[in-house]
């Protein structure tokens, strides 16, 4: 939960920063700054290296996570709002918990699986009431449709690493192996457009890249190396519902009754869904 109230200011606040910054900046940028965190974290605490295989899944962590998921959400709030950005993003629990089986082999129970459903359904329903539907698909919604697809497996993979590397050290090796392409990105976008934003978007920037981008993915990860990361995931289904209030409250976007109880019906799924974890995984066929 921790982690996913710092990702629920992610939506509004990078709506906030395409304001004044461009999307190229803030999605490059933000990954930039964390790996300047991130980085001299690493070699403080002296934190060895990841062997040959795990690299390739930083890797892929890495596109997931520090690339994809910035650029893309950057990219489509130019011109979606932020409370619309919540109605494809709530799909990101259920698409971690498909990765998270597909990846990390789970085998959560079949309540867990219609609950999860109705959670996404419900979570989808009540951010399409705020956010005005999706009757028109855009190329918002294709660009945050990718970015669940990225967010997921950069989750799924995450959550493995975390169990062998540690769940900062998982998220700070992800941000070194990406920074010198983010650089080069955030150096190209300086280039076409230099920044000119007032102070508030600047800390909306700021949020993005240390919370967001780094500190953040301290308690994400952490949870889903615990697990099981199919269950554990559904926790994100509040996220949407905290990301419209506060799109409601920063941004002075409309909020209605229907969202209130379409955002208590989520919360009441997430919890139940993440309940069935004691359960545990159904045992394996011999």
């Amino acid at each position: 939960m921790l982690g996913v109230l710092a990702f629920s200011f992610t939506v509004p606040f990078t709506r906030v920063a395409v304001g004044g910054l461009s999307p190229l900046f803030i999605g490059s940028g933000r990954a930039v700054i964390a790996a300047a965190l991130a980085i001299p974290a690493l070699a403080i605490t002296r934190q060895r290296f990841p062997t040959g295989v795990q690299w390739i899944r930083l890797a892929v962590v890495a596109g997931g996570i520090v690339i994809g998921f910035p650029l893309l959400t950057s990219f489509a709030l130019t011109t979606a709002p932020a409370s619309h950005g919540a109605v494809v993003i709530a799909l990101l629990p259920a698409a971690t918990a498909v990765m998270a089986v597909i990846r990390g082999k789970e085998r959560p129970p079949i309540s867990f699986w219609v609950l999860a459903a109705v959670g996404s359904i419900v979570a989808i329903g009540f951010a399409a009431l705020q956010g005005g539907g999706l009757a028109h698909l855009t190329s918002s919604d294709l660009l945050l449709f990718a970015a669940v697809l990225a967010a997921s497996i950069g989750y799924a993979e995450g959550g493995l690493l975390a169990r062998e590397l540690g769940a900062w050290q998982t998220v700070s090796w992800a941000l070194a192996i990406a920074s010198p392409l983010m650089l080069g990105l955030t150096i190209t976008a300086l280039a076409q457009q230099p920044p000119s934003g007032t102070p508030i978007e600047w800390a909306a920037f700021t949020y993005l890249a240390v919370v967001s981008m780094f500190l953040g993915f301290f308690a994400w990860y952490r949870g889903l190396a615990i697990g099981p990361m199919a269950q554990v995931s559904q926790v994100q289904l509040t996220q949407p519902v905290l990301s419209i209030l506060w799109a409601a409250f920063l941004l002075h976007e409309q909020l209605t009754w229907a969202t209130i109880l379409g955002g208590t019906a989520v919360v009441l799924c997430a919890g139940v869904a993440v309940r069935l974890r004691l359960a545990g995984p159904a045992p394996a066929p011999r």
